[in-house]
């Protein structure tokens, strides 16, 4: 298989420009996965900063709920920052820190991405860019709030459908004029190589820990593993631990939206998405796009399932049968967060709570000494306003005006 490919997928479709920035990433990259030390370094790092590993919880009372089962959550939402995304920011800080650059950039969807590597960037003393859409910017503005607190400029990105897309082609325009002091960190297992196989390799840590803990906790490895997957990075982070086990079956659940017959969703594999192969910034995958190629616009409530790509990972191991696809709508996802809440007092994020619904959905015909695993790749309190929304909750419209008036 040739570097940087996964059957069909992947490659580094880059302007000549970027070629020998690219080179040195990846001489760099190599240099530190070959020195063991390195990743003795960045689990260190994640133990004292991050609060790793991160439990695995036994979800008792949604498995009597549903009788069939036992339901176990990996907790990343206990992870610094609250989501996933910090296991790849630090991995890529300390490989920052290793080129001798000192400027970071970063696009951001669910703005976690973009919190995480602010932070980071505080950490290591680097200058930050975050590119974030202008929709996203809007119902992710507590995150934004944070980003600029911890010395971040983030920049609004009024271009196209105004969301993850977009912002990624920005932060790429920004990269071709700054390379040289320069890193852009990406946030998920998309992008020209190496960036699905290092952002995977980070996210590896999340299936590690999760193997050792289902083992220790149920005494077998589970049936089933589910996560949600937008560009990928916390399903395959998860799914490493359990890959080469034919009999843990691995679950990736993708924005339905409205309804993939509406063509208002996020959805690049399951059939009848309307998804096609083609070639996007900087890689080969299934896109939601044209007949000519034009990348269409997606809809998810979750802003960081809200992407027209896929991981070229995932769209070949999707094609080999190994992982199974799904679609959760926005209204099953709102019901799966509420019950989640309700019945275990944990508040998953929007984007998690997709692999909850598909979980929901078979739980309950499965037998009771089988079990299964979530990944909760975030937690939901970063979402308050678009769950308020959701909800149509009255009287956080009524706090929600008084406050307004304040700033009158």
């Amino acid at each position: 298989m040739k570097k940087g490919y996964y059957g069909q997928w992947g490659g580094a479709f880059i302007p000549e420009v970027l070629h020998a920035t690219f080179a040195d990433l990846i001489q760099a990259y190599e240099s530190a996965r070959a020195d063991g030390s390195f990743w003795q370094e960045y689990v260190q790092l994640m133990s004292n900063y991050s609060c790793r590993p991160t439990p695995l919880t036994y979800a008792e009372n949604l498995s009597r709920h549903f009788g069939g089962a036992r339901i176990y959550i990996k907790r990343e939402d206990l992870n610094h920052t609250g989501a996933h995304k910090v296991n790849n920011v630090m991995g890529q800080g300390l490989l920052v820190r290793r080129m001798g650059k000192k400027r970071v950039i970063a696009e951001t969807g669910a703005g976690q991405h973009g919190m995480a590597t602010a932070t980071m960037a505080a950490r290591f003393g680097f200058d930050c860019t975050v590119y974030m859409g202008e929709e996203d910017v809007a119902r992710q503005r507590p995150n934004v709030f944070w980003m600029e607190k911890l010395g971040a400029t983030v920049v609004p990105v009024t271009n196209g459908s105004r969301t993850l897309k977009d912002a990624m082609n920005e932060a790429f325009r920004d990269w071709v004029a700054s390379m040289d002091e320069t890193h852009y960190v990406i946030g998920t297992v998309c992008g020209p190589h190496p960036f699905p196989e290092m952002v995977a390799w980070f996210q590896s840590i999340i299936g590690q820990e999760a193997r050792q803990q289902i083992l220790a906790q149920h005494g077998r490895l589970p049936d089933r593993v589910y996560a949600c997957v937008g560009g990928g990075s916390n399903a395959l982070g998860i799914f490493q631990g359990f890959i080469g086990e034919s009999e843990v079956e691995l679950v990736g659940v993708e924005a339905g939206g409205h309804g993939i017959e509406t063509g208002q969703h996020a959805s690049r594999m399951i059939a009848g998405s309307g998804a096609t192969p083609g070639v996007a910034q900087g890689y080969k995958s299934m896109f939601l796009q044209t007949g000519e190629g034009q990348m269409l616009d997606t809809h998810s409530i979750a802003a960081g399932l809200d992407y027209v790509g896929i991981s070229p990972i995932l769209a070949d191991l999707g094609e080999q049968g190994r992982v199974r696809f799904a679609a959760a709508t926005d209204k099953e996802v709102i019901e799966a967060l509420s019950l989640t809440m309700r019945t275990e007092g944990i508040i998953p994020a929007m984007e998690s709570a997709h692999a909850f619904v598909q979980a929901f959905k078979e739980v309950p015909s499965m037998s009771s000494d089988q079990a299964v695993i979530i990944n909760m790749s975030g937690r939901g309190d970063k979402d308050i306003f678009t769950i308020a929304h959701a909800f149509d909750d009255p009287s956080w419209k009524s706090f929600i005006v008084a406050r307004a008036e304040t700033y009158r």
